[in-house]
């Protein structure tokens, strides 16, 4: 290639970078998505404009409060290796807004990206107007970008997507698609202010995406949140197949590089399956994939070709969940954002590595459970540096470090609102076998990997 063909190909991509920046700024201007609308006809008013995108590929849904982005990615990489061209829908981003739109495994390019948008805007634009005439706010951020999405796979065209809920289930504006398969991870508090303040009003929304004569696989669940999704099934005439009857993990051991799992699947075992990920919930999040991929391609009757799902495990990532960004000394990024998933964080440090010491770098979002969180680490945990990332719905770092010392002791408490500096200071005072660990936000852990990668720390 001549030196002008490379100042045109930079050029051209420095373009089409700036036309996706312009996409995400356009998305965000219509607010947070921490504020969702507790409705799904503005976002099926939407689809309907753009001829009903979702319709045009199966669907595999996933809900829950932990674990589903991970079970998410999960369930795509293993549907990829079986030769389907695959989607992927998940929230929120770490670092940019093309993660969330994923096509044949790779985050759609920014071209792409930016003319799909061109596409959609018009008519989001339709329905903002028609909103306004009825006294109703515009479409938000996150149903134009459900929009956007189901645009974007079916331009692709994909052959199945795989969607994560952006919050709750049954007014989430993904469930504007019907799902072959429903999926739900482990339901527990969390987003209590939008979803309900008990277990069992929580999974009453998010059973919300099953849909007649669907397929639901769902994880271990409390005995609340299981009643009420064996109600939503049996009012959908849909089959549930839970974790412990239908399927199982029947074993989980700590390997190079992640860990080696049994499975009893819906269909037949599959033996010493390599998942280069840490935690025994992701051990668990594994097994829902499997049966959740069995029961998508044979209804559950059909066992997975092993070389297939080897092939499938083998490739799968889930940045930003218990994630290696840098060593001397090891740096661990989780997005453990509520008390259930801060325990099963704490129980992965502690069942997959042996450091000396472990130091917190812990930042948390408003309207989230600080205590439960800083509880639930406290046992592994040595120092907490508390700090904040840029969200506007940051809690003020000394707001936090009231909390963290009220559960940890002043002894062992320290305030960094800079999150670069936090970094600098734990990482200079870790030994050669201890542990900088950055959790409590998705946009706390989005922005130190941004910084391990500006400061290219080695792996």
């Amino acid at each position: 290639m001549s030196g002008d063909e490379r100042e045109r190909d930079a050029a051209q991509a420095a373009a089409d970078r700036a036309a996706a920046e312009t996409v995400h700024a356009e998305l965000l201007a219509r607010g947070s998505e921490g504020s969702p609308q507790p409705r799904l006809d503005a976002a099926r008013r939407a689809v309907e404009l753009l001829g009903d995108p979702q319709r045009s590929f199966a669907i595999v849904h996933i809900t829950g409060t932990n674990g589903k982005t991970s079970t998410a990615r999960m369930i795509e990489s293993i549907l990829r290796a079986y030769g389907l061209r695959t989607g992927l829908l998940t929230s929120p981003h770490l670092l940019r807004i093309n993660e969330r739109i994923v096509i044949d495994g790779e985050p759609i390019a920014d071209r792409a990206l930016a003319d799909n948008w061109a596409d959609v805007a018009p008519y989001l634009l339709m329905v903002d107007a028609e909103l306004a005439a009825s006294g109703e706010p515009a479409l938000t951020n996150f149903e134009a970008l459900t929009a956007l999405a189901y645009a974007s796979f079916a331009d692709a065209p994909v052959d199945v997507a795989v969607i994560e809920v952006g919050m709750g289930g049954e007014w989430d504006s993904t469930n504007v698609a019907d799902g072959d398969v429903a999926v739900l991870t482990p339901v527990a508090l969390d987003h209590t202010r939008h979803l309900g303040s008990t277990v069992a009003e929580i999974a009453r929304t998010k059973a919300g995406i099953i849909k007649p004569a669907a397929t639901v696989v769902t994880a271990l669940q409390a005995t609340e949140a299981m009643d009420e999704i064996v109600s939503a099934a049996a009012h959908n005439e849909a089959e549930v197949v839970a974790e412990g009857v239908g399927f199982a993990l029947l074993d989980a051991r700590l390997a190079v590089g992640g860990q080696l799992i049994d499975v009893r699947g819906r269909a037949g075992e599959y033996r010493e399956l390599f998942l280069p990920l840490f935690g025994e919930h992701q051990a668990h999040n594994a097994a829902v994939a499997i049966a959740a991929v069995e029961s998508f391609l044979g209804d559950g009757t059909q066992p997975l070709a092993d070389d297939v799902l080897t092939e499938g495990f083998a490739t799968v990532t889930s940045p930003g969940r218990l994630q290696l960004i840098g060593i001397e000394p090891s740096v661990l990024v989780d997005a453990a954002h509520n008390p259930h998933g801060a325990e099963a964080l704490a129980r992965a440090l502690m069942g997959s590595f042996a450091f000396d010491s472990i130091t917190a770098i812990i930042g948390v979002l408003a309207e989230k459970d600080e205590r439960g969180i800083i509880e639930a680490l406290d046992p592994i945990v040595d120092r907490f540096i508390v700090t904040r990332s840029d969200s506007p719905r940051a809690v003020d770092a000394d707001e936090l470090a009231e909390i963290v010392t009220a559960v940890a002791g002043p002894d062992r408490v320290r305030i960094e609102p800079d999150l670069a500096v936090a970094l600098d200071e734990a990482r200079d005072e870790a030994g050669p076998n201890d542990a900088v660990l950055v959790t409590g936000s998705i946009t706390l852990v989005g922005q130190a990997m941004l910084i391990a990668r500006e400061q290219n720390w080695a792996l």
